[in-house]
């Protein structure tokens, strides 16, 4: 039941590479090992720049796809030998792959994610389960998200409805009901997580994210920003819905603030998007009320956007740690237990979450040969 997950996020910066054993009787996680590999710079740009049309995109595309599949082969590897463990003794990786699209609306709606599966069987000697979403949207789901029915797996309460907020480049929020109660799960988007967090001090510093929220705490909200960005219909969408980097850019942040006719410091325009990622998780948690609330991903390290969840919502906010799960690791956990799922033929989607019309077992299987 060892199990390799790799996880690289909206935020595009890097991989996370886990080395996790899956409890066979009950639902429990063992971590072996976490390796992180940051993306290259010029490796980063070069992905950020696919994330829009652009010339050359399949060449770019194809390029890009091959670097990334040695880094997450590398990584992989690096995880075993880091858990004392041989490459026969894991049964499967499952790989996320780095989205460069996700377009779910629309008669022709698609998903991609890149970072060639078959690479990374052929390197490690492991078998890969990987491209995970397609399957989810062919029966008529968003694709995302795909960590709820992980989270009902492993964090479900006997009597408290709990949320998990993850806040990745685009943060989500998954609604767990106690298990008493029957209830289906809920999960959707909520909208940008870190990535115009990022997205903006990097334009204006050079910096890849705001440490310790340090920028947006030297500013101010400024509430005419705030409801410029806010009035975008995403966030009165009604679940299910899903959305990506390519709706929520820098392009779209710079257009609410010419349309506020004013000129505005950095630390304002950081302290307002901040305000925003909280604001709509609180409002996406409020109809229904959660008696606890646990964040993880990315923004759980920074302490800013942390106290203004915790502000907006009203209530204390804690990470998964104290659920057992380190909070930066429940994404790649999640997906080795998604390779899992499909290996044992079990449905690995959420339809409550995702819509899709039913259950289904996700992703392709690329034999290990040796």
């Amino acid at each position: 039941m060892h199990y390799i997950g790799l996880m690289s996020g909206t935020s595009a910066d890097g991989v996370d590479a886990v080395c996790v054993e899956l409890g066979a009787e009950e639902a429990s996680v063992t971590i072996h090992a976490h390796c992180y590999e940051r993306y290259p710079e010029t490796l980063r740009a070069r992905l950020l720049a696919l994330m829009v049309s652009g010339p050359d995109e399949i060449d770019r595309l194809g390029a890009i796809e091959v670097e990334l599949a040695e880094i997450f082969a590398a990584v992989s590897l690096e995880a075993c030998r880091q858990a004392g463990l041989a490459t026969t003794a894991i049964r499967a990786i499952g790989s996320h792959g780095q989205t460069i699209r996700h377009r779910p609306k629309g008669p022709h709606g698609f998903t991609l994610q890149i970072g060639d599966p078959s690479r990374i069987a052929e390197r490690t000697g492991i078998a890969v389960v990987a491209d995970f979403r397609r399957r989810d949207m062919a029966a008529g789901g968003q694709g995302a998200p795909l960590v709820p029915a992980f989270h009902q797996w492993l964090f479900q309460h006997p009597q408290k409805t709990r949320a998990i907020v993850n806040i990745g480049g685009i943060a989500n929020v998954t609604l767990i009901p106690a298990l008493v109660s029957g209830q289906a799960i809920l999960g959707f988007d909520t909208g940008p997580g870190n990535a115009l967090l990022d997205a903006w001090i990097r334009a204006q510093t050079g910096a890849a994210q705001d440490t310790d929220g340090q920028l947006a705490a030297r500013g101010q909200c400024q509430n005419d920003l705030l409801a410029l960005l806010h009035a975008d219909p995403y966030f009165a969408a009604p679940p299910p819905k899903s959305t990506g980097r390519e709706h929520f850019t820098l392009n779209w942040v710079e257009d609410g603030i010419r349309a506020t006719g004013r000129t505005l410091g950095p630390a304002d325009v950081q302290a307002t998007l901040a305000e925003l990622t909280a604001v709509t998780i609180a409002e996406a948690l409020a109809p229904h009320r959660p008696a606890e609330i646990f964040l993880c991903g990315g923004g759980v390290a920074n302490p800013v956007l942390a106290g203004l969840i915790a502000k907006t919502t009203g209530q204390p906010v804690r990470t998964t740690r104290e659920l057992g799960l380190d909070p930066q690791l429940v994404e790649p956990v999640a997906f080795a237990w998604l390779a899992h799922q499909t290996l044992e033929g079990q449905a690995g989607n959420a339809p409550s979450a995702t819509g899709a019309r039913h259950a289904a077992i996700l992703g392709g299987i690329y034999p290990a040969y040796k």
